[in-house]
Formats: C-alpha cells, sequence, structure tokens
C-alpha cells in the first residue's frame, strides 16, 4: 500500500511534565523538546499542553508525491479540505478535529531480533541454561509504535475520513463499535471507537516478547500499582498479547508483542467480532473502566483537570 507506516503522533495533556517523566520511565528515550523516540522508530511521541487530554495529531509515512496527490482527491470527493504543502498533505476529521499529516518519508527496515527460544514438549529449544527472560536486566525499551486508539462521537464520519480519504485498510470489526484500521503490514496502527466524547484512549508500544512485557509492566508498577489497568493477555484481534498501563494524564500505554501481520491484502479476510473476543482471547476480564474511563465523564463535561 501507498501508505507505510505510523510515523508519530502528538498527545495533548494538562500536566506534560508528569506525562512525560511516565514515558521516561515507560522506556522511551527523551529528545529534550517534547519528543520521545523508540529504538526502531525514531521520534514517534510528542507531548504538548492542552486543556484536556487528547489525541491532537497523526503523522503516517507515504512512499512518494503521487500518494499525496491521490488521497487529497479522495478527500476532496469527501468534502474534506485537504492541505498539499512540500512533501505532506494535511486534513482534520471533522469529528474529532484530529489533525492527519501524510508525510514523503524513507521506509523503515526494522532490524531482525532473533526468535526467543521456548522449550515445549518434544522440543527442546534451549537446553542447558535458564531462559533469557529470567537473566535480562535492565529498562525495557520500546521497538516502535504500535498503534493509537481513538474514541469518536460519529464512528462513520472518522472511519470514512481515515479509510475512504487517506486510504487506511480495514483488518476487523467490532459489531457498530470499533474498525481495526492498518497503514503498514501490522493488523492496526488505528483503531477508531464509538465513544460519547472524543478522546485518546491509548497508544501501544512494540517490545521483544511476552518476557518483555511483563518485565516491563512489573517495573511500571513496583511502586506504582495504581498504574494497573488490564494485562497480562492477549487480544483476539490482531492476536497480540497486552498488557495496559495508566499515564498521569489517565491516557492508557500498552507493552504488546506478536501481533498479526498483512504483508498482502489478499491473504487477509477482515472479519466482525462480537462480545468478548472483540476485546480479548484469554486473560482477566477487562475492568469496567477499560472502555469507559474514569475520567470520560469530566472529559464530557470539559471539567478534566488532568
Amino acid at each position: 500500500m501507498a501508505l507505510h507506516r505510523l510515523a508519530s503522533f502528538t498527545m495533548g495533556v494538562p500536566n506534560v511534565a508528569e506525562t512525560a517523566a511516565y514515558y521516561r520511565e515507560f522506556g522511551l528515550t527523551d529528545e529534550g523538546d517534547g519528543w520521545f523516540s523508540t529504538e526502531d522508530g525514531g521520534r514517534q511521541l510528542h507531548i504538548v499542553p492542552a486543556p484536556a487530554r487528547r489525541l491532537v495529531e497523526v503523522r503516517i509515512g507515504v512512499d512518494d508525491p503521487d500518494d499525496l496527490a491521490a488521497a487529497a482527491a479522495r478527500l476532496h470527493r469527501l468534502d474534506i479540505p485537504g492541505v498539499l504543502d512540500g512533501g505532506t498533505l494535511t486534513a482534520i476529521d471533522e469529528a474529532t478535529g484530529v489533525r492527519a499529516v501524510l508525510e514523503v518519508q524513507p521506509r523503515r527496515a526494522q532490524p531482525v531480533v532473533a526468535p526467543t527460544p521456548y522449550n515445549g514438549p518434544g522440543r527442546y529449544e534451549r537446553s542447558g541454561g535458564r531462559a533469557p527472560g529470567v537473566l535480562r536486566e535492565g529498562r525495557v525499551r520500546p521497538k516502535k509504535l504500535g498503534h493509537v486508539v481513538l474514541g469518536t462521537t460519529d464512528l462513520a464520519v472518522t472511519l470514512g475520513f481515515f479509510r475512504d480519504g487517506l486510504g487506511f485498510k480495514v483488518s476487523d470489526r467490532i459489531k457498530d463499535a470499533a474498525a481495526f484500521l492498518r497503514c503498514s503490514v501490522d493488523h492496526h496502527n488505528v483503531l477508531v471507537m464509538n465513544a460519547p466524547v472524543t478522546f485518546l484512549h491509548h497508544s501501544s508500544w512494540q517490545v521483544d516478547d511476552i518476557d518483555e512485557i511483563g518485565r516491563g509492566a512489573a517495573a511500571m508498577l513496583e511502586d506504582h500499582p495504581e498504574r494497573h489497568v488490564w494485562g497480562l493477555g492477549r487480544h483476539h484481534a490482531g492476536s497480540n498479547f497486552f498488557w495496559y498501563l495508566k499515564d498521569p494524564s489517565g491516557t492508557f500505554s500498552e507493552y504488546y508483542s506478536d501481533m498479526d501481520c498483512v504483508p498482502e491484502d489478499a491473504l487477509w479476510t477482515p472479519e466482525t467480532f462480537e462480545g468478548a473476543k472483540g476485546l480479548f482471547n484469554w486473560g482477566p476480564p477487562p475492568p469496567p473502566s477499560f472502555l469507559r474511563p474514569d475520567d470520560l465523564a469530566a472529559l464530557m463535561t470539559g471539567s478534566h483537570s488532568g
């Protein structure tokens, strides 16, 4: 596809310093100018001041200027203004106010990490030594931004913006509630879901394997058990292992590994899930605050204070 990566996102929060400290501890590298980088993805999180926590902007990599022109034409057919400026195309989703910037960028070839050796019945991938997951030391460092999840008051409008305007593909749906969208070979890079107010539900960050999810979450919870939201578990849509934590702005952040890959559209058949499969395959049941965060009422009334 012409789109090839979710390059970065900008989150607005009322408490920039506290939120920035959280993401340093989460394992992102503080670039010192409001931006945070990952091991393989470069500058991928930008934290800016805002009256309430929200998704301000997403940046998506495309191959060349022709891809920008094609997206501009699709947006025009939807009566959505798009601004072409050099190597970028900027447009705003009418339902959420989120700014999307398509940008000509080189594709990133992510360094290959050797498979983690796991022993199994009749199979000894590792013998004569302890598992790597119990020997690793140091803080977990996410490899790249995986996806962001956006609550919208008009799912049809926001879905149309990302799919029919920008060119995202639909990987799966949750009936009448949400759509998993991809702009790369990952199962999803943006998830849009019905909500009573526009808000950023969570961001998701790739780590090497399930051990790194556990190590990362355990470190984040050691002195702050209140950060725990939901995990450890495995999603059905996307298949990824997950553990969700909460940052000081109230936005969730996810460590994930082993997500489904869609290298060719013809190799994937989107499904529509209902019930638990829309949320997870195994793990503890999600707390009510996962679907309806504790500050949602405050966000709806505009009284959110971070």
